[in-house]
């Protein structure tokens, strides 16, 4: 909860991943709210107030991923919500005349995200934000877990991170008006 407010605030894309990476958690703690109190909430420094508030906060993205019945997999509705405005501000970029150096990032970014595609076998329904999304989060675990990542993948994420972050500090900027 404290980590998300953060990266809401500051990084629309870090966030989205950091919210991947708890609907993960709690699958792992496999829903069980004693687990996820002793591994996560309670290894944060905080007041019992604020301990309560993550408890709190814990137990409904819990509740939703029951109702929303994404169990196994998939991501909340309001995480998703999220990556369609950010990929909403994205599509409005590339329409916009004065966003040629945004434009030239994208385009050389797009190899490398149907290099992706084709590799994950992500149909057309997948857009590009979400696209690259799955390619960071998926590098993320592989680093988690200490495993080796080609030279390839590498410049790949590299790029695919340039391309996001330029997004998401877009979106920031659209946020705050």
């Amino acid at each position: 909860m404290l980590i998300a407010k953060q990266k809401r605030a500051e990084n629309i894309a870090e966030y989205i991943l950091y919210m991947w990476q708890v609907e993960d958690i709690i699958r792992a703690c496999r829903f069980d709210m004693a687990l996820i109190k002793s591994a996560i909430i309670d290894k944060f420094d905080q007041s019992e107030e604020v301990k309560s508030e993550m408890v709190a906060w814990y137990e409904n993205l819990v509740e939703m991923m029951h109702v929303e019945k994404i169990e196994e997999k998939g991501h909340l509705q309001i995480v998703k919500n999220i990556v369609m405005d950010v990929n909403s501000l994205h599509l409005e970029l590339l329409q916009e005349p004065k966003e040629i150096q945004y434009n030239a990032l994208f385009f050389k970014t797009l190899p490398y995200l149907v290099d992706f595609r084709k590799k994950s076998g992500a149909g057309a329904e997948v857009d590009d934000v979400e696209l690259s999304l799955n390619a960071l989060y998926g590098i993320l675990m592989l680093r988690l877990q200490k495993k080796e990542v080609t030279q390839d993948t590498q410049d790949a994420i590299k790029q695919i991170s340039q391309f996001m972050a330029v997004l998401a500090a877009k979106y920031k900027e659209a946020e705050n008006g």
